[in-house]
């Protein structure tokens, strides 16, 4: 990268006092270094990655490492060419320390860190500990700094910066040009592009301090909207995978579920501007769609999403909702979870009759007592279909026992071994006692079978039974996903168990196959300190062997079934009980950050955020919650006609206070006027993007008048912003609700406050 040949800074005309050399010469210079460092950073990454591409890829471990290499040294020439100079967010100046007369040191902050060839740091990473001062200092917790400069940068170079002083040294005076305006406040006024916008620079001291928690146990960040609970649940994402050693994370195991695709979209730009790409995100139901696969079929096969002919849009995914609430209620219901145990448990009863396994030596007989001997075999947490593969080997030592004597050496031993393993008639008994059961076949039969039903979920009354019974099993809705999930998490993968017991199989097979060529060109050897006697070594025997690795057992294990080191949930109040369990069987760690706001959910959240996350699992020793109670998204006239809609029938709700005005009252007409509306608009405002939020979210009028108008439901628009935001026809919210006066006003109250700018609302 060349240093630029002209001025870092393009401040406009009416900054022009911000051009004075004394306020940015020391910038100027730093830039130039840094400038020359990611240019020698940038060619040396790609010399070492061409070279270690053309370098032999080898065998084995070394093929392994090669790949690694080129992946890690790939991903860092990524993050450097993505940035200019404008990897830099800002500096801080320390206070003059008085009782040493230590001077000032100026530290520049960059969203990686940055040394140069002789040691000297030119940036500091902004998630290292030297950088959290930038953050967190405050008038009231100075943390040492004298002022914080940030930046605003365009088109590569800085078009704006904000002098904050928390000290009144002269000396400091002469270098700072103080903003009665903070860097955070000005920013909100930018029109949105449809991305979420680049908001490091910004990070205020609070949100810093939820971003650097401590990552043990649960932290439940509640706010309302605005309050900045996404830029803090995704730059703690990146702060944690960056401070992995401590956290005990690693790359691509941390996960963010989010509420809908929308949402993900709209967040896709922000992790790999902080530096990460290795974060895995999703939404609830892509976690069980992805663990499920083939079990969430149709009867044909179509993937489920493309079947029911609707876009993800909400927790739901590609499935349509539950067309009965009750129903829907029901399947939420944490104890509809422990229903899918007992419908497993069906299926793992031993048999009480015996058998009889004919072998070249003897008659073997199983008897009830030995099969459940080995059923009883199987370790705790196995899931049901991986458990056959233990059931089945206990199932060999025993009828190896029993034939004790009647071969007469190891090698009869092994070959009774082998006999036994193969044996078709015990295979089918195994798999009529202990079947392999699929997630979609076993689910589908709760829904199908009525007597099923009972005897899993005893609580259900007979008019709930008759509720949840379907004609199509594989009719699968929304609330179906957690209870598929469960099931898929309970049974395993069938599919992976049988080539694990066909790969045993044919591994016992073929040892036994070469242990007798072994013997043979043993017997044909007669020399007893050659090499041929060396064969007889059981350990050398399976070294000759292909190993058996653990990529034939995790071959096609899905991408999002987990564990995760670290799960961060953002609109986290939407989540039913059973929704949670999904989230949770993914943690074992239970090391959650919990982001959301309790009066925008609908289904409503009459408990704390502690006492709901006790509820579900989570161990009340290890669970954090913190407030956010400033709004910096929505002008101060919004939530003005805001507060009353949610607290009309959530008194309690969290409303926050906003941080700004923007000196355009909330208006107010006819649903007629929409084409109207959305034309005056986009020709007043070439940039930015609009939104109508309206029931039924058809595109309608809006698709045709520009890309820049979107249309969502109130579900779908939760978690995204807009400049203008059309509420059409608030009272047609919430119908079909069990309590559609609460659903109105909440999703009344997150459409209004989706805007950043403008509201307008339509009626009728």
């Amino acid at each position: 990268m060349p240093r630029p040949a002209t001025s870092t800074f393009a401040l406009p005309d009416s900054l022009s006092h911000k051009s004075d050399p004394a306020l940015i010469a020391a910038d100027e210079r730093h830039f130039a270094a840094v400038s020359d460092c990611l240019a020698e950073k940038v060619a040396d990454l790609s010399a070492r990655l061409d070279a270690r591409r053309r370098g032999p890829a080898g065998r084995g471990a070394q093929t392994i490492e090669r790949d690694t290499d080129i992946r890690r040294l790939a991903a860092d020439l990524t993050t450097l060419r993505r940035f200019g100079l404008d990897v830099c967010i800002g500096h801080y100046a320390t206070a003059r320390e008085q009782s040493t007369g230590r001077g000032p040191e100026t530290v520049y902050v960059g969203r990686i860190g940055l040394t140069d060839a002789t040691g000297t740091p030119l940036l500091v990473d902004w998630r290292t500990p030297s950088a959290e001062p930038f953050f967190a200092a405050t008038l009231a917790d100075p943390r040492g700094v004298a002022y914080r400069r940030r930046y605003r940068w365009s088109g590569g170079r800085i078009v704006d910066f904000w002098d904050e002083v928390f000290d009144d040294d002269d000396e400091l005076a002469r270098h700072v040009s103080p903003d009665d305006t903070s860097a955070f406040v000005t920013s909100l006024s930018g029109a949105r592009t449809g991305r979420m916008r680049d908001v490091l620079a910004t990070i205020q001291a609070d949100q810093d301090a939820i971003i650097r928690a401590d990552a043990r146990g649960a932290l439940a960040v509640d706010g309302g909207p605005g309050t900045g609970k996404t830029v803090v649940a995704l730059h703690r994402a990146a702060y944690l995978l960056h401070e992995q050693s401590r956290s005990g994370l690693r790359r691509g195991n941390l996960l963010l579920v989010g509420p809908h695709r929308p949402y993900l979209d709209y967040v896709a730009e922000v992790l790999p501007a902080l530096g990460e790409h290795s974060v895995q995100t999703a939404t609830v139901a892509d976690l069980a769609e992805a663990a499920l696969g083939s079990s969430l079929g149709g009867p044909q096969g179509v993937p489920l999403g493309v079947a029911a002919g609707v876009a993800h849009g909400g927790w739901a995914g590609g499935l349509p909702d539950e067309p009965d609430p009750e129903a829907a209620r029901l399947k939420s219901d944490v104890r509809m979870v422990d229903a899918i145990e007992a419908a497993v448990r069906f299926y793992e009863e031993p048999p009480e009759q015996s058998m009889v396994v004919p072998t070249e030596w003897a008659d073997l007989r199983l008897t009830p007592a030995d099969w459940a001997e080995a059923f009883a075999s199987v370790e705790d947490g196995t899931p049901h279909n991986e458990a056959h593969g233990q059931i089945h080997q206990t199932l060999v030592d025993i009828l190896v026992d029993q034939a004790a004597g009647a071969p007469e050496d190891d090698t009869r031993e092994r070959s009774l071994r082998a006999e036994l393993a193969a044996d078709p008639g015990l295979g089918r008994a195994l798999s009529r006692a202990w079947p392999m059961i699929d997630a979609g076949e076993l689910v589908g039969d709760l829904w199908t079978v009525p007597a099923y039903l009972q005897l899993c979920a005893q609580w259900l009354t007979t008019e709930q039974i008759r509720l949840l019974q379907r004609s199509d099993p594989h009719a699968w809705t929304s609330a179906d996903l957690p209870l598929l999930d469960a099931a898929r998490h309970r049974l395993g993968d069938a599919d992976r168990a049988r080539r694990s017991q066909r790969r045993r199989t044919e591994r016992a097979a073929e040892l036994e196959r070469r242990r007798q060529v072994i013997d043979e060109v043993i017997a044909a050897d007669d020399d007893p300190e050659g090499v041929a006697p060396m064969l007889r070594h059981a350990d050398l025997q399976e070294a000759l062997l292909d190993p058996l690795t653990d990529d034939d057992f995790a071959a096609g294990a899905p991408r999002l079934a987990g564990p995760f080191g670290h799960i961060i949930v953002d609109e986290a109040q939407e989540l039913t009980d059973a929704q949670w369990q999904t989230i949770l069987r993914r943690c074992p760690s239970g090391s959650l950050t919990v982001v959301g706001d309790r009066a925008q959910s609908r289904l409503g959240f009459a408990e704390t955020w502690q006492q709901r996350l006790e509820r579900i699992g989570l161990p009340s020793a290890r669970i954090a919650t913190v407030h956010l109670s400033i709004n910096y998204r929505t002008p101060s006239e919004i939530m003005e006609a805001a507060a009353p809609v949610i607290r009309a029938v959530r008194p309690d709700a969290n409303v926050p206070e906003s941080a700004r005005s923007s000196g355009v009252p909330v208006t107010y007409g006819r649903v007629v006027d929409l084409p109207r509306v959305l034309e005056h608009w986009l020709a007043a405002h070439p940039e930015g993007v609009a939104c109508v939020i309206r029931a039924g979210g058809s595109p309608g009028v809006a698709r045709a008048f520009s890309d820049r108008v979107r249309t969502l439901t109130p579900a779908e628009a939760k978690g995204l912003e807009f400049d203008l935001v059309v509420v059409v026809d608030p009272e047609s919210f919430g119908s079909g609700d069990t309590d559609s006066g609460i659903t109105r006003a909440v999703d009344r109250y997150v459409a209004m406050t989706r805007a950043t700018r403008q509201l307008i609302e339509l009626r009728p």
